[in-house]
């Protein structure tokens, strides 16, 4: 038995330095025009199992850019719609591989400073609801979900500079199951940090288009309903209640739905989760803690 495990690990370790050559060499043929598209979907099939890709492909010369250069030259077929199911196939393969450099701690900086988060916005703004582009806005989402996820506060106040606030909201009204769920879950996860609920709590049109697109998404959810989206759903509105001006805004306009704990009964039972939140945003808005009066701070109650 000693005999054949030491005959076998030679042979392991022969394996995995032979896969991780081809792994370098898909790397290198990103650069080359006429071996991306082969390389793209070797890497993006793997990246679960890769866990430095990351790093090798942003410290591989030319690769970002050409990953870059995948996206961008997608643009012309965005507006007016014309992209073919290989393009989409292409794209989505680049973009995971770039969400494999912006989920890496080691990369995750370097990722923001370059703001490469922003090339998948023209995509987000798109709102064509063909089942190509339904998937080309979820693995863009995808990106910037990766980097909530780590819930490290140099990714929110990279995010609450640029649209993303306003862009998971069009995206949470007009949307699909999936790319609802992970818009919601891309805003509870600003909202969960102390800098972005003050964000979006600060001025009474935020705050307003906020609660607005929660309300119809409940509503909706009344119709159709969903346990995934409606945790994230909930919890965004417990963690709006956590701000006293938010509070004061949502005795007033919370849906009723989430008031009747009977509403939405059969997803409560799969999911003790959202029948805590409940209990919790209701305490909160029957709490008598005080609400900031203080000069020049506006009221997010509707005038």
């Amino acid at each position: 038995m000693f005999k054949l495990d030491s005959v076998q690990m030679p042979q392991q370790l022969s394996q995995a330095a032979h896969d991780r050559e081809k792994v370098f060499q898909w790397i290198v043929d990103l650069c080359n025009a006429e071996t991306r598209e082969i390389a793209l979907s070797e890497l993006s099939s793997r990246r679960d199992i890769i866990h430095d890709l990351g790093p090798m492909i942003w410290h591989t010369t030319g690769t970002i850019a050409a990953l870059l250069f995948e996206i961008v030259s997608t643009y012309q077929f965005v507006n007016p719609p014309t992209m073919s199911l290989q393009q989409v196939t292409r794209l989505c393969n680049a973009l995971a591989l770039l969400q494999c450099v912006g989920a890496h701690p080691d990369t995750r900086s370097q990722f923001l400073k370059a703001q490469i988060p922003l090339y998948m916005y023209p995509f987000l703004h798109n709102a064509n609801k063909c089942r190509n582009f339904e998937h080309l806005r979820l693995t863009s989402l995808g990106v910037i979900g990766a980097l909530v996820k780590t819930e490290e506060q140099e990714v929110i106040t990279f995010l609450l500079t640029t649209e993303i606030i306003p862009l998971c909201l069009r995206i949470m009204e007009t949307g699909f199951e999936l790319t609802k769920t992970l818009s919601t879950f891309i805003l509870q996860k600003i909202l969960m940090d102390d800098n972005g609920l003050s964000y979006i709590c600060q001025t009474y049109d935020r705050f307003s288009h906020v609660a607005l697109i929660l309300g119809k998404m409940v509503l909706a959810l009344e119709r159709e309903p969903s346990t995934r989206l409606l945790r994230h759903v909930v919890g965004c509105y417990v963690r709006l209640s956590e701000n006293s001006r938010a509070r004061e805004a949502l005795r007033q306009c919370l849906p009723d739905q989430l008031k009747d704990m009977s509403t939405f009964s059969d997803c409560l039972a799969r999911d003790q989760t959202i029948a805590a939140w409940l209990l919790l945003l209701k305490n909160n808005l029957e709490s008598v803690m005080p609400i900031d009066v203080s000069p020049g701070v506006p009221s997010l109650v509707k005038p």
